[in-house]
């Protein structure tokens, strides 16, 4: 099974669905971890283009971890993503035309902030783009009507998920692949007073209560024709 998951920023993954990306590779999936924008504007004191090399860095570090085959970097500005640039749209397409996942997880296209909302249409208008071939591609066409599901907005705020998957097992490692984005958890502190390691743990706790197990992640699935599909796609057992 191949798995490809596209989040906005380099931690974004690891806050949201880090735990399910690990139960995935644990039980032999192919997973790969894409993001949009490479989180140079992430801080008030490392100025942008250190701050993107190292959390480019601290990116590749977390999918290790999760045991992701491979990091992709669209590279694209912070405050600068945009549904509507077609290269980046090209650029996302190719990602899935290499992958040829089985099942995407992207943002819910409700978010706190427009970075996350246009990745989200992103990722679903470059899935679409994978099978068409009037633009310029690297690599061979794929299917257009990837099964996809949303994940957590932050902190769960206007999200009911309609599909939980237990990451009990897995809690330590999301842990673990968090506290690689040192930059961001540091920063947060000193600058918000925010213990973000906590609060994440915290959001999968709460998750967790909902269904009945000590630690969870939430999903909808994106209900539109025809992205359905009859095989269970979450490590859900």
């Amino acid at each position: 099974m191949n798995v490809l998951a596209i989040g906005c920023h380099p931690d974004d993954l690891e806050i949201a669905c880090g735990g399910t990306l690990r139960k995935y590779a644990e039980r032999g999936a192919d997973v790969y971890e894409a993001h949009v924008a490479n989180g140079n504007l992430g801080h008030v004191v490392i100025m942008p283009d250190e701050l993107r090399a190292i959390r480019t860095k601290e990116a590749e570090e977390a999918g290790k971890v999760l045991g992701a085959k491979q990091v992709f970097n669209i590279d694209v500005g912070d405050l600068c993503v945009d549904s509507h640039n077609q290269e980046v749209i090209d650029a996302v397409a190719d990602v899935v035309r290499f992958v040829r996942p089985d099942v995407i997880i992207t943002h819910n296209p409700d978010d706190y902030m427009q970075d996350h909302t246009e990745t989200s249409r992103i990722a679903t208008n470059g899935s679409f783009c994978s099978g068409l071939n009037h633009r310029p591609r690297q690599y061979e066409a794929f299917s257009s009507f990837i099964p996809v599901y949303f994940m957590d907005t932050l902190a769960g705020v206007d999200f009911q998920p309609s599909i939980y998957v237990d990451i009990t097992n897995q809690i330590e490692k999301k842990m673990e692949a968090l506290n690689c984005h040192e930059s961001q958890l540091k920063w947060m502190y000193e600058h918000d007073g925010i213990d973000f390691a906590d609060m994440v743990k915290t959001c999968s706790k709460y998750r967790g209560y909902q269904c009945g197990v000590p630690f969870a992640e939430g999903f909808k699935p994106y209900n539109v024709y025809p992205r359905y599909s009859t095989k269970c796609l979450l490590p859900l057992d």
